[in-house]
């Protein structure tokens, strides 16, 4: 039997029945922690969560292109398997050891996560040969190639069969939902809305905000657009003389940042700095010592850094496109047009910094939300559906606690399917008893 560890009541329950078992779901991902990103966040936040349940049996597959991480560790109470990738200096991710370990038949369900490299396309190849049900979130993201940018959509079209195919399909963002059911041509193949969290611990206490500083925070590649923040640093600083830029991150762009900043007289103004992703106290106390945060990526599906940054109440400013668009036209980010001078986007820096205009912390999507919606697609997937209202309930800590436009939807579906099915089961009864009446009366 399955209970949920905080209300002691069975948590997979059909018509008085339990499952014996926890369900054991491999989530499969190119990278994992210590490798950090959005998804590897992501990931660690929602397994973590979905253990924590008592419901589930989380296993995280991923790569190891170093060959230097262990092959197999527990981290927080998850376990943790990996296997090579290869090449190691490319972000190809060809790691034949994923169909060997989904071959192992002993997992109920597949969460491939990512869409962009072969590590989902042969996990879901895999999971399909040996019959193991297999769900796909995309976390689509963006790319400092154009060619490999231009090629994401045929990516996508090729994969769509493979996700066709997966018992149920999930997005960060209604733009990621949108453009993958265009372009993959997945019909009436129905996607699942679930953003991201972006919880984080308090700051340390004392922690302010430090005047002028900006902080953009993301893997230094040229796509996340920290050279854009350090372009217009010197418009911010002719109002705000004591501006400065703080880029948080690692990656191969970071000479190039260093030059740029040279190049426009701010190098004593731009520092860069790494911090590690298990440290999530001093990314909070880092986040909240900026003045404003800038995301100016060139695509984000429903970007993390934001979620946190939102998450210790300082203000964002980013470009107004894709997923980052749908968080300003939440209100929750100050939006800058794509390509903007660095002039325009000074000024809504320097307006974020000198009129910041806080979110309310209960509109925002957390990780709680995501793992709890989660918890009810892995066991509806498997013909038990869970009573995920009372459990949103039970994690608000209340007994009204509100759904949200996307729950509300998911209801209304489940309750007009339960109702067909209903109707389809009652139309067999009779065939069945008309057919036993026929029989008996030859």
């Amino acid at each position: 039997m399955i209970r949920n560890v905080t209300s002691g009541k069975a948590f997979g329950n059909r018509e008085g029945q339990t499952l014996e078992r926890p369900l054991r779901v491999l989530m499969v991902c190119p990278r994992y922690l210590p490798e950090v990103g959005g998804t590897e966040i992501h990931v660690h936040e929602v397994a973590r969560r979905l253990s924590g349940l008592g419901s589930f049996e989380i296993t995280v597959l991923a790569t190891d292109r170093s060959r230097r991480l262990p092959r197999q560790e527990v981290v927080e109470g998850i376990s943790v398997l990996r296997v090579p990738a290869w090449p190691r200096r490319r972000d190809y991710y060809l790691a034949p050891g994923i169909a060997a370990v989904i071959r192992q038949r002993r997992w109920d369900l597949v969460h491939c996560q990512g869409i962009h490299t072969p590590v989902p396309l042969l996990a879901m190849i895999s999971a399909r040969r040996v019959g193991i049900p297999y769900l796909v979130t995309f976390h689509t993201g963006g790319h400092s190639s154009r060619l490999r940018n231009a090629m994401r959509t045929t990516q996508w079209r090729l994969a769509g069969r493979l996700l066709r195919n997966a018992v149920s399909l999930i997005a960060v963002s209604r733009f990621e939902a949108a453009a993958l059911a265009r372009h993959a041509r997945l019909g009436d193949k129905r996607v699942i809305v679930i953003r991201n969290g972006g919880a984080l611990p308090s700051p340390r206490p004392g922690t302010v905000a430090v005047p002028g500083r900006i902080v953009s925070s993301g893997r230094l590649e040229r796509y996340k657009g920290h050279h854009r923040v350090i372009e217009a640093l010197p418009h911010v600083m002719r109002e705000i003389p004591e501006a400065h830029l703080l880029i948080l991150g690692s990656g191969p762009y970071e000479s190039d940042l260093y030059k740029i900043a040279r190049h426009l007289g701010v190098a004593d103004r731009v520092s860069i700095k790494y911090v590690a992703p298990a440290d999530r106290q001093s990314m909070a106390t880092t986040l909240a010592e900026a003045s404003v945060v800038a995301a100016l990526s060139d695509y984000e599906a429903h970007p993390v850094a934001v979620m946190e940054a939102l998450c210790v109440a300082r203000p964002v400013v980013g470009y107004d496109i894709a997923g980052l668009g749908e968080l300003f036209a939440a209100g929750w980010v100050r939006g800058v047009r794509r390509g903007a001078p660095a002039s325009a986007v000074a000024h809504e820096l320097v307006k974020a910094m000198s009129s910041p205009s806080p979110v309310d912390h209960a509109q925002l999507p957390s990780w709680d939300s995501c793992a709890d919606q989660l918890a009810h697609l892995y066991l509806s997937s498997v013909g038990f559906p869970c009573n995920w209202v009372n459990l949103d309930r039970r994690r608000r800590g209340d007994g009204t606690g509100a759904l949200d436009e996307d729950e509300r939807a998911e209801l209304v579906r489940l309750r007009k399917e339960n109702s067909e099915l209903a109707m389809e089961r009652d139309v067999l009864k009779r065939s069945v008893a008309l057919w036993v009446e026929d029989a008996m009366g030859r």
